[in-house]
């Protein structure tokens, strides 16, 4: 059903990541296999409203959140928008499909305290791998930045005349972050001692480290000074968003920083913040 026109659609026009592409494909196969199992249909032309939206609610009593079957139904809207939109088909029954409503989680984060705990002790090592492995917190925590971000951060991206590094975010997007002093000489330390002249992060043999490496090191680091569950790199790009909320940067600047698309995304920390203001509020208010 086009499903390789489709792929190599948005591989190549829209440069989606490998991942998010892997993804659709998953989805679609998903989908194109409930078509087949519950209505013997394998042609377009014979797909209809009532049939995806029974897929969705096959979906849901399945016990896949919310979250995640509307990520499914995204791309499956995709999908057919890409159809239409190349004439192979003049008809989209995903126009009238309407996601699911999900519940919004707050981002989860790690106290102030608790990262100055970790970056002013003695946590780390005074080798090559202690402080490789706290530049990469610190770049985290200071930056905001992914985890795809920093694993592909080379040498020549860090403009040390300009304090900023440059980062290719999601669809190979291009931004500036600016870095504070301290992290600056830092890294320019770290580069020097290490003789580095391509990759930032590397292991011992100076090959380029993958995700999970990287994981593994956050995790277990940030699991010497907070007791959270989740202990990913992501959580350090939370916490970086709220306490410059809590520090009064302006949301816009934030946006810029982290990357977002649009304000939606990064609104979502401002919750944070207020309750942030709540708990000052109740315990410092006379009839809080």
């Amino acid at each position: 059903m086009y499903l390789d026109k489709f792929l190599d659609y948005i591989s190549k026009e829209k440069r989606y990541s490998v991942h998010t592409i892997t993804s659709y494909k998953t989805d679609l196969n998903q989908f194109f296999l409930f078509l087949n199992t519950e209505f013997s249909v394998s042609d377009l032309s014979r797909v209809t409203f009532k049939m995806i939206r029974n897929w969705i609610s096959h979906l849901l009593e399945s016990g896949l959140k919310s979250v995640s079957v509307n990520r499914k139904i995204s791309s499956i809207k995709s999908y057919f928008k890409f159809i239409e939109m190349s004439g192979f088909s003049k008809y989209n029954p995903t126009l009238k499909i309407t996601s699911p409503k999900t519940s919004k989680r707050l981002p989860v984060f790690i106290e102030k305290k608790n990262i100055d705990n970790l970056l002013d002790n003695n946590f780390f090592n005074n080798d090559f791998e202690g402080r490789r492995d706290k530049l990469i917190i610190e770049l985290f925590y200071f930056t905001g930045i992914r985890l795809s971000e920093l694993l592909n951060i080379n040498v020549s991206d860090i403009n040390f005349n300009n304090s900023s590094v440059m980062v290719l975010g999601k669809r190979n997007k291009e931004r500036i972050i600016p870095l504070n002093f301290e992290l600056l000489q830092n890294l320019k330390n770290f580069i020097s001692q290490n003789n580095l002249s391509k990759f930032l992060f590397t292991d011992i043999n100076h090959k380029k480290l993958y995700s999970k490496k990287v994981y593994r090191i956050v995790n277990y680091y940030i699991s010497k000074v907070s007791s959270l569950r989740k202990r990913s790199p992501h959580i350090l790009r939370h916490s970086f968003a709220t306490h410059m909320l809590n520090n009064g940067a302006d949301i816009n600047a934030i946006k810029e920083l982290l990357g977002h698309s649009n304000l939606s995304a990064t609104q979502i920390y401002t919750h944070n913040s207020i309750n942030k203001l709540k708990s000052v509020h109740n315990q410092a208010h006379p009839k809080g």
